[in-house]
């Protein structure tokens, strides 16, 4: 017996990770089956943060079983729990590392482990940690201006070496001097940077567009405002050509090197500097010296000078550029005792100064120097500062900012605008917080018995005067050890009110009408003052009601005899050169309100009162409205009855009427300044119904249009008793009665025409108010557009005319209808676009295109129509060309005329056909020739007989209350393009048969409003150009009555998908059931279309129909019915696609 043994088995490195940077170990020799090493899926990333700041380090991480995650660094503990915290976060799946408020001593290398059973992962990652320093204003100015690829050398030059954490702050300063300028400036672009022209200037360009023309452009050098103007021969020049501004400087020399700005008004636009650096040489008698500088943008030539005289290439002095014009070098050769002084290199408008000093052996030192290195050649690159670098000889270089012993101004004086009455301040700035010095005022020293407060801060040094007088203006100045700067404060004097005399002001002046109003405000500021009165926004002149005085204290305001359109707001602006002021009343001229306004609207009509509203006066009057006073007058009587006053509340409900007679009724308002005229109302009947609503049409034939309408909201207090129904023909003022008692179906109308409906309710007083018309419907049977034409071909051609012949369009049962006529469309063969050649369409199916150019190449279509739309056309498949072919005196479209007989004379021409049969229909042309041209002319043939009757019928109830008829066609259908269905009914309540439908070229009909308990009786006629067949009979239908019961609502038939053209009408129906009968409402992209007036929508025994008249692009999309009673609810929907049809002259 064996106890227990331990094994240890030795990590395996070398496990390859899917992440870069990750080291994995795996502890066990095999790995069992669904299990794994862990490994990162997201490694951590290095961080840099500010001081102070908090720092993350996240990390994702996989295996079987799950990893536990530990974090270490290189140099030190993660012990302090206050300083480190470490955290799962579940829903992101990480591990996330906190450190808190990071110090610079926690910048370190960390390290992150994953580790279980089988293995451990690990990865290091690096914290920065950058120390907290004060942003230099000048280092953000800089890289305001310039391009991103610029800021790491323009920070490195600041001594920053990790600019990150400064580019949110930047990003913000950005976003806030865009939104300055922004007030100021509408587009500023096409920025050139300053750069020293072959002519001597410097030079900086940009276009700005500026909001108001009139906005001051100002120049500042290192802070000092630098006067301009646009003489070229000035030392500063603005030369604005639209909104390109380019300022220029003559002759530049070394103190034009700065820091330059542009500002419009108080907004800074652009910022530039450059500065090349270029270390001192010493080199000794007859050696050479080289400057070099180095540029941060390639130039072609910068200036090299000597005091103040400039360098040129050749003899003494050789100036070279690098092949990417960055690096420019001066060598001078054989050095002599007179080539000692500063020299300068002008780049753009920056120079350096450089020193160069020379020995002739007795200082040892410094020839020791020089023979190190004989040729003193250090490079510098270009850069933001304004440092200059001297060597006095002596092999000493110094900085001219750290220890020249004269005071220099770091920012000088800028002219100051204050207010009078408000706090200026003037400062500037030294290189040395030892430093003092005194302030002037026009040359005179001030102290601070002067009533100025002078301030010292460190290097800063300020003047400051609380309380500014006129006599501050003036010219200030602050020396310092020889040093000075100066400035100009000016002491604005804008217009000031008294606040007591404006709040008495803004007061509004309340008059009655014929009154005087009367406004006065008094003022102080500097002269000249400007004085304009206002009336709503319209300036007052004086005029015989308007006066106008004004000293220099004060004005005054009167306005004699005010009406009430006078009421409104009255403005005074006071202005001069420094500023603007407005104060603002109000006048209120008071009146009698304005009659009350109409329409009318009667809210009820019973037998024993009526109601009715109106609307409040248009005008109270400038107060309020206290009562309303009502008066009658029955219609036939000329006597009017004062029925009192009422409260100001715009309805009256009269209880003392009499059933069936009418009233007129007048109403004024009433305030406290007096009584308006009266608004009087139209007959108002006591006991008479409403107006039911506007008349739907359901289906519109050519022969009989049928209606149906809603009973009106209002009977009157009494059962409504009937409707009457009247018609209007488009085109005339006259409404005709159609019938009493309103029938549903109007018989008596005209094909083609078109008609208005309106119905009224009748009860035991008499008919009512009439609803509003119906939208307009023709008298004509629904359609389908026809499809193309058939066997279309050329009959004869000329120079200027051919002839087309074609065949109509078959139909198709429930696609394609009957063509009712026919467009012809050319197209010239280098033309695009088609010509109609037809107004209105033709009823042949032949015709002749005049006009044409001779041999010219025409394209040719035929379009057939009905008014269901066009059909698609129908063209050929070659051009035609207009000339003339082998022509025949007489063409037929059949193939033969061998059996007919020709008659020719001088005075026309005659065809006899002696037995005619169906195979003679055709088209038949005559053309007549002569030299001087042809002309044809084209008769349509049809041979036709008496129609045979169709064949049996058969009957299928789809839908409760209607039944389908169907019916085999007639034998001559096929031979007969013109022969069509016509269906009659007779129930066994009525002998006489009635027409049901006619026009039908289907085999199949749907006839509506079957009622329960009859029997009923149908009849199919064949019909043609000849007339009627014998009808073919249907056995008897019967309806019986049945209890209904309760179902919920769904589709018997759904919609269906449909296609038309744009603007002509389009149906869409669908078939519902259900008890109670549900309620159906149409929809379309969503939005409910029942209230829509441009939708005609109807419900006849459960068929569900919608049309649109007219079809346009703003139709496409989903339509939707959705069906609800209170057992559920259904929905059915489709997509309509409006196809566009192509444009005819």
């Amino acid at each position: 017996m064996f106890g227990p043994k331990a094994v240890k088995i030795a990590g395996k490195e070398g496990t390859r990770s899917r992440v870069p940077g990750v080291t994995i170990t795996q502890f066990v020799e095999r790995l069992p089956a669904g299990k794994s090493t862990p490994d990162f899926a997201r490694k951590p990333m290095t961080t840099t943060v500010q001081e102070g700041k908090k720092a993350f380090f996240k990390a994702m991480v996989s295996g079987e079983p799950p990893p536990t995650v530990t974090w270490a660094r290189n140099k030190g503990e993660m012990d302090d729990q206050e300083k480190y915290s470490t955290r799962y976060d579940e829903r992101a799946r990480e591990h996330v590392l906190e450190i808190v408020n990071v110090k610079p001593e926690q910048a370190d290398n960390y390290r992150c482990f994953a580790t279980n059973e089988y293995g451990q992962a690990v990865c290091a990652v690096t914290l920065n940690v950058v120390e907290g320093m004060k942003i230099d204003p000048k280092l953000l100015e800089l890289l305001l201006s310039a391009p991103k690829k610029d800021y790491e050398r323009i920070c490195l030059e600041f001594g920053v070496t990790d600019f990150r954490w400064l580019l949110k702050k930047l990003k913000q300063i950005k976003k806030e001097r865009e939104d300055e300028q922004s007030k100021v400036v509408e587009n500023l672009d096409n920025i050139k940077q300053i750069e020293v022209k072959p002519s001597g200037r410097a030079e900086f360009s940009f276009n700005m567009k500026l909001r108001d023309p009139n906005s001051e452009v100002n120049l500042y050098k290192d802070g000092t405002l630098i006067p301009y103007d646009d003489d070229k021969n000035s030392k500063h020049s603005l030369q604005k050509t639209g909104i390109n501004y380019l300022f220029s400087i003559k002759d530049p020399q070394r103190e034009d090197a700065g820091f330059y700005q542009v500002d419009v008004e108080e907004t800074n636009v652009l910022t530039t500097d450059f500065q090349a650096k270029i270390k001192d040489s010493k080199v000794t008698e007859n050696e050479d010296a080289i400057f070099q500088c180095v540029l941060s943008t390639p130039l072609n030539k910068i200036t090299w000078s000597k005091e103040d005289v400039s360098l040129e290439h050749g003899g003494k002095y050789e100036i070279t550029i690098s092949e990417d014009k960055l690096t420019h070098t001066l060598r001078i050769k054989d050095c002599q005792m007179a080539d000692k002084g500063a020299y300068y290199a002008i780049a753009g408008i920056t120079s350096t100064k450089q020193t160069k000093a020379e020995n002739d052996g007795a200082d040892k030192d410094a020839q020791e120097k020089v023979e190190d290195g004989k040729e003193g050649r250090v490079g510098g690159e270009g850069g933001d500062g304004n440092s200059e670098g001297i060597c006095d000889g002596t092999g000493k270089g110094n900085d001219g900012d750290e220890n020249d012993e004269d005071a220099q101004f770091v920012r000088g004086l800028s002219d100051v605008n204050a207010k009078v009455g408000e706090r200026a301040e003037l400062s500037c700035k030294l290189n040395s917080e030892t430093s003092e010095g005194c302030w002037y005022k026009n040359g005179k020293l001030l102290t601070e018995e002067d009533s100025v407060k002078i301030i010292k801060d460190g290097a800063c040094h300020i003047l400051m005067i609380e309380c500014c007088k006129k006599d501050d203006t003036a010219v200030y100045r602050f020396e310092a050890e020889g040093r000075k700067s100066e400035a100009t404060l000016n002491i604005h004097d804008p217009p000031r009110l008294d606040p007591d005399a404006l709040g008495e002001f803004t007061n509004p002046v309340i008059v009655r009408v014929g009154d005087n109003a009367e406004w006065k405000l008094p003022f102080s500021g500097g002269a000249p003052m400007n004085i304009q009165w206002y009336k709503n926004d319209d300036k007052l002149l004086p005029a015989v009601n308007v006066k106008i005085d004004t000293s220099d204290t004060e004005s005054q305001l009167r306005l004699t005899k005010c009406q009430r359109k006078d009421t409104g707001e009255v403005k005074i602006k006071i202005k001069n050169e420094f500023g603007v002021i407005e104060a603002v009343s109000r006048l209120i001229v008071l009146d009698k309100p304005t009659p009350p306004q109409g329409p009318v609207e009667i809210t009820e009509s019973a037998v024993t009162s009526v109601e009715f509203k109106w609307k409040p006066p248009k005008d109270s009057g400038g107060c309020p409205v206290t009562n309303y006073i009502i008066e009658r007058q029955q219609v036939g009587r000329n006597k009017w009855t004062n029925l009192g006053e009422i409260p100001c509340t715009p309805t009256y409900k009269d209880t003392d009427v009499d059933p069936g007679r009418r009233y007129c009724y007048r109403i004024r308002a009433k305030n406290a300044e007096g009584i308006s005229d009266y608004l009087q109302t139209g007959d108002i009947p006591a006991g008479y119904p409403g107006p039911p609503t506007a008349p739907k049409v359901a289906s519109a034939f050519k022969d009989c249009i049928n209606l149906s309408w809603c009973p009106p909201c209002d009977t009157g207090g009494t059962k409504i008793m009937g409707y009457n129904l009247e018609k209007n023909k488009t085109g005339t003022n006259y409404w005709s009665l159609v019938n009493q008692n309103g029938p549903i179906t109007v018989k008596d109308v005209f094909e083609g025409a078109e008609y208005q409906f309106r119905v009224s309710a009748i009860n035991l007083s008499g008919a009512g108010e009439p609803s509003i018309p119906c939208e307009a419907v023709i008298a004509r049977n629904p359609k389908k557009p026809p499809g193309k034409v058939i066997d279309l071909k050329t009959t004869s051609s000329s120079y200027t005319t051919f002839s087309l012949a074609w065949t109509k369009p078959k139909e198709v049962k429930g696609v394609e209808d009957e063509a009712q006529g026919y467009y012809v469309e050319i197209r010239p063969i280098e033309s695009l676009e088609w010509t109609c050649c037809n107004a209105t369409p033709i009823n042949l199916t032949s015709y002749t295109v005049l006009g044409l150019k001779a041999m010219a190449s025409y394209w040719v279509r035929v379009i057939a129509t009905n008014y269901g739309g066009n059909g698609e056309p129908q063209g050929f498949d070659n051009y035609i060309i207009a000339m003339p072919p082998p022509g025949k005196k007489f063409s037929s479209s059949l193939s033969t005329l061998q059996d007919f007989f020709f008659h020719f004379s001088d005075r026309g021409s005659q065809l006899l056909i002696p037995t005619s049969e169906r195979s003679d229909s055709g088209i038949y042309t005559i053309t007549v020739k002569n030299i001087v041209g042809q002309e044809s002319f084209s008769v349509e043939i049809r041979v036709t007989d008496d129609p045979k009757p169709p064949g049996p019928v058969e009957l299928d109830e789809n839908i409760p209350g209607t039944v389908t008829l169907c019916w085999a066609p007639s034998p001559d259908e096929k031979r007969d393009d013109r022969l069509h269905y016509m269906v009659s009914k007779r129930d066994s309540f009525k002998s006489t048969w009635r027409t049901a439908a006619d026009n039908l070229f289907n085999n199949k009909f749907t006839v509506v409003n079957i009622m329960p308990g009859r029997e009923y009786y149908f009849r199919v006629f064949a019909k043609n150009d000849m007339g009627l067949s014998p009808p073919s009979e249907s056995p008897v239908f019967a309806l019986k009555k049945e209890k209904g019961l309760c179902s919920p609502p769904s589709f018997i038939i759904p919609l269906k998908r449909r296609t038309a053209p744009e603007g002509y009408e389009c149906y869409m129906s669908c078939a519902v059931k259900g008890d109670p009968t549900p309620r159906v409402t149409w929809y379309h992209n969503n939005i409910s279309l029942n209230t829509n007036t441009n939708y005609h929508i109807t419900n006849v025994c459960g068929v569900c129909s919608l049309l649109i008249l007219r079809v346009g692009p703003k139709d496409n999309g989903e339509y939707k019915v959705i069906i609800e009673n209170k057992l559920g609810n259904a929905e059915s929907s489709m997509t309509l696609n409006v196809r566009a049809t192509s444009q005819r002259r």
